[in-house]
């Protein structure tokens, strides 16, 4: 185990920043800045920054992720749609990573996994164009074997879990949810794939998830800048990290 987490933490924690740019478009302008809240999130020890270019461009925009590459000096996961718009700017940025996520033009936020089964042939295409890019690829998926037997067979390096059905049952539906989240983890990662997970996570609830051993990463977003408003971004970040170096 290690005893240096400040150093070198068991788990990373990947903060997605997208719902200060919620904030920011609610009435125009550029306060508050996201890449304030990029720069200020790795100061308090989050590990990489996520950033979800969405379609219709409801929080972060192109010229955010233009400044964000310019500035981080730890990575950056941007979540993206599997169509071709995005597949260019993601060619075109190079971001650290690119995690698939399904995109509803409808949906508040992102809702469920990917269906990346039933999608293989047209993933196939997109994996490999990212990969050769030299972006590491991961696919937001449901802690499913079949969804990971997909992932295993685009060769995609790593896969989220969703995580939305635990954070929203309680008693023996969370128990039985955070065993399919743990043996997911476990196939994931025994076939050569990098396990992360994301969605839904609190104080609360984060515990029995950051304590799955085979979780290499935790992206949370909403929360911690909601949580934000009263314990400051700093606060809020800090206390995450500590409750998921707690657990390991």
């Amino acid at each position: 185990m290690n005893t240096d987490n400040h150093l070198q933490p068991d788990l990373r924690l990947g903060v997605n920043i997208d719902h200060v740019a919620t904030i920011r478009n609610a009435r125009g302008g550029d306060h508050p800045e996201p890449v304030r809240a990029a720069l200020m999130a790795a100061k308090a020890g989050a590990d990489g920054i996520t950033a979800h270019l969405r379609e219709d461009r409801r929080h972060i925009r192109d010229d955010d992720l233009t400044v964000l590459m310019d500035e981080l000096d730890i990575p950056l996961n941007l979540e993206m749609a599997a169509t071709d718009e995005m597949l260019e700017i993601a060619l075109r940025h190079k971001p650290h990573a690119a995690c698939i996520v399904p995109e509803n033009r409808e949906e508040r936020t992102t809702e469920g996994g990917l269906d990346a089964a039933g999608l293989h042939n047209r993933l196939t295409d997109f994996v490999g164009q990212l990969r050769n890019a030299n972006i590491r690829v991961s696919l937001f998926i449901e802690p499913d074997p079949r969804q990971i037997e997909a992932a295993i067979h685009l060769g995609a390096p790593v896969v989220e879990f969703h995580t939305g059905h635990y954070a929203h049952v309680t008693g023996s539906e969370r128990e039985a949810e955070l065993k399919r989240i743990a043996d997911a983890a476990a196939l994931a990662a025994k076939n050569g794939i990098e396990p992360h997970a994301g969605h839904g996570l609190t104080f609360d609830n984060v515990t029995p998830i950051a304590a799955i051993p085979q979780l290499a990463e935790l992206n949370i977003g909403h929360f911690l800048i909601g949580e934000a408003i009263f314990e400051g971004l700093d606060g809020s970040i800090r206390k995450m990290r500590e409750l998921m170096d707690e657990a390991r």
